[in-house]
């Protein structure tokens, strides 16, 4: 799909912050299209997502945040912009227009959507890489588990993690340099 603008990339971008202010959920990019997942914030997604936060922030030094919010992560030359739950990015990193360059940040983190797990497991162990994004954290409180993904290697398919630490919740693990707890996370019912 060209457009009169040149790209797809372009044209998608358009249409997702037209999107946006009306479409529940999130709105992400890949190169395979618009990511639409309907997830509306529930409780243990959105506690999940604060508790990890709270957790990163007391043991990481002035001047990093665990970022919660927005905006998205973007890589226009590779056509993926995405939105994780918990961005681990320097203050200064944070005074940019627009979208964040992926490359400043530390680690993403995403609390699997119960709507769309695969978009978390399958899309963004994808894209995170590609993006240059060194930490790779799933916590899925579907089923109480999770990993932590390092390590960033070419594939013959592009850019792959290569050292993947599954956890159970419950045990201390590390994020880069950080070490927290995953005691008391909820979980879906």
């Amino acid at each position: 799909m060209t457009t009169a603008n040149g790209s797809p990339y372009k044209a998608m971008r358009r249409r997702v912050e037209h999107l946006r202010p009306t479409t529940p959920g999130t709105l992400e990019i890949t190169r395979e299209g618009i990511i639409h997942d309907l997830r509306s914030p529930i409780a243990p997604h959105e506690l999940t997502a604060a508790r990890i936060s709270r957790r990163l922030e007391k043991v990481m030094p002035e001047g990093l945040l665990a970022h919660t919010g927005t905006p998205d992560v973007e890589d226009v030359h590779e056509g993926v912009m995405r939105h994780p739950d918990v961005m681990v990015i320097a203050e200064a990193d944070m005074e940019v227009e627009g979208s964040f360059d992926p490359t400043t940040l530390l680690a993403a983190i995403e609390v699997v959507s119960r709507s769309n797990p695969d978009n978390d497991w399958v899309g963004k162990m994808r894209d995170y890489p590609l993006l240059g994004i060194p930490v790779y954290v799933l916590f899925d409180p579907r089923t109480g588990e999770g990993a932590v993904l390092t390590d960033i290697h070419p594939t013959p398919n592009g850019p792959r993690y290569a050292t993947r630490t599954d956890f159970l919740y419950g045990e201390d693990i590390t994020i880069g340099e950080w070490t927290i707890s995953t005691a008391d996370l909820p979980r879906y019912r």
